[in-house]
C-alpha cells in the first residue's frame, strides 16, 4: 500500500501551471507599458504619408515631421 501523500518535489512532477496562461498575462502586461516610441512608431505606421517620410528618415523624424507641432488655435 502506497503512502497518498506525496512530497512537494514528486507533487511538482504532474502538477504543473498552465505556461500558456502566464505567457498571456505577461504579454497583456507588455502591451500596457509601451514605451513612448513604440507608440510614436504605431500612429506613424497607422498614417499612410508618415509611414512613406519614415521609409526614407527614420520614424522618429516621420512622427516630428506629421505630428510633433501640433497647431492649436
Amino acid at each position: 500500500f502506497s503512502d497518498p501523500f506525496t512530497n512537494r518535489r514528486r507533487a511538482n512532477d504532474f502538477m504543473q501551471a498552465d505556461r500558456r496562461l502566464e505567457a498571456i498575462s505577461q504579454e497583456r502586461i507588455r502591451e500596457r507599458n509601451k514605451a513612448p516610441q513604440e507608440r510614436q512608431r504605431e500612429i506613424c505606421e497607422d498614417y499612410y504619408p508618415c509611414e512613406l517620410y519614415a521609409f526614407r528618415h527614420g520614424y522618429a523624424a516621420a512622427y516630428r515631421h506629421y505630428f510633433g507641432r501640433r497647431r492649436t488655435k
